[in-house]
């Protein structure tokens, strides 16, 4: 019972209420963020990112949108030319880079990239090294890129498609995070990088009762390419029939649980994901809009699912709370990089945990993507 004090008129008062406890801020909030039940399929795990409000990112281009439409060019260094004064094409940067190509954006909205979308053509595919935007009006770029075709030199167009693929979360972190191309060829091959030995093996070093062998194994992947991709293609070894019907499969359940799971929500959006491969929380990708979600969507979960299957197998799960401390942000060391008046990219590093933001500063500031990573080492 609550105790009260009698008033001196000799008449009783109500006890007073007590406060209801105010809930622990949980990772997230101040973004706005909540995260939904997780979904699982073999061994991957995602957990919905939800938002009461979305941003309109529609003023924004992505990268396979302006390619396939002409409003953005890639091309080999060397390759675009100008005519200055005097009547003379000259190239904007001169030679072919393996770590460098030009872009143009020729369109009316400013140009979103991410790390790890994938160019195909020139002389070797490559995939964009870092998050960033390319303003309208912008003077030819000097891109930063990684090769992701190790084995060719040579092409018939020194033009870029869409390649509408993004590669997946080991090759991805080895571009993004550690900016290291001899890394990020050895991620094409080898599938997964990750070093985590919970995955793999016990508290004695043997192999866990719980993991079964990857989908697809390293030897299958050495297989394909000595048979279909010779030149180490990352599209020609992710997308080759070996390997690709079991991306494809995976992904087409792994779709139907997450829309079943997510749809008819009136009052929330999804705008992103944590991902988790058996008990190891390790990559999300977060938008300030469901808009940019959706788009980015289907070649974000084939890249996640890249990466499932070429990791063992396991019945363990990560929980929910798993997921939550995960979002915590990092405290550890800030680098930034920034393009006065148009963005400024910033990434915290806290031991194994690696954090990246894109935040536009044109029309108003705004954090377009938010990125998390569980280094392989």
């Amino acid at each position: 019972m609550i105790p009260f004090r009698r008033p001196a008129c000799g008449c009783a008062l109500p006890p007073v209420p007590l406060r209801a406890p105010v809930p622990e801020p949980q990772p997230g909030d101040e973004h706005g963020w909540r995260l939904g039940d997780p979904i699982t399929y073999e061994n991957l795990t995602v957990f919905p990112v939800l938002a009461s409000q979305t941003a309109n990112t529609s003023g924004f281009a992505t990268l396979d949108e302006a390619l396939a439409s002409g409003d953005a060019i890639v091309t080999e260094q060397g390759s675009y030319m100008r005519r200055t004064r005097d009547g003379v094409d000259e190239p904007v940067y001169s030679g072919a880079q393996v770590n460098q190509l030009v872009l143009i954006n020729r369109g009316k909205r400013p140009l979103l990239l991410l790390a790890g979308e994938v160019v195909s053509g020139g002389k070797q595919d490559r995939i964009v090294g870092k998050d960033r935007i390319v303003p309208v009006g912008a003077p030819p770029l000097a891109l930063d890129v990684f090769c992701v075709e190790h084995g060719r030199w040579t092409g018939g167009s020194d033009k870029f498609t869409a390649a509408n693929t993004m590669v997946h979360p080991s090759v991805r972190e080895k571009a993004a995070v550690e900016q290291d191309q001899g890394k990020v060829w050895a991620a094409v091959r080898s599938g997964t990088t990750t070093t985590n030995t919970r995955a793999s093996t016990g508290s004695a070093g043997n192999a866990r009762a719980d993991a079964a062998a990857p989908m697809v194994s390293s030897e299958a992947l050495s297989t394909v390419m000595a048979e279909s991709a010779p030149t180490e293609s990352y599209r020609k070894i992710y997308q080759s029939r070996a390997v690709g019907t079991s991306v494809e499969a995976f992904a087409a359940e792994m779709e139907r649980r997450f829309k079943r799971a997510t749809q008819n929500r009136k009052d929330e959006h999804v705008v992103g994901v944590v991902v988790a491969y058996g008990d190891e929380v390790a990559w999300s990708d977060i938008f300030v809009s469901s808009e940019l979600f959706r788009v980015y969507w289907p070649k974000l979960l084939r890249s996640y699912v890249v990466e499932a299957v070429t990791r063992p197998r396991l019945r363990e799960t990560a929980s929910l709370a798993d997921a939550r401390d995960f979002l915590r942000p990092a405290d550890g060391h800030v680098r930034e990089e920034s393009d006065p008046g148009v963005y400024i990219w910033r990434e915290r590093t806290d031991g194994r945990r690696a954090e990246i933001e894109l935040e536009a500063l044109d029309p108003k500031p705004l954090t377009l993507h938010w990125m998390k990573v569980l280094r392989a080492s």
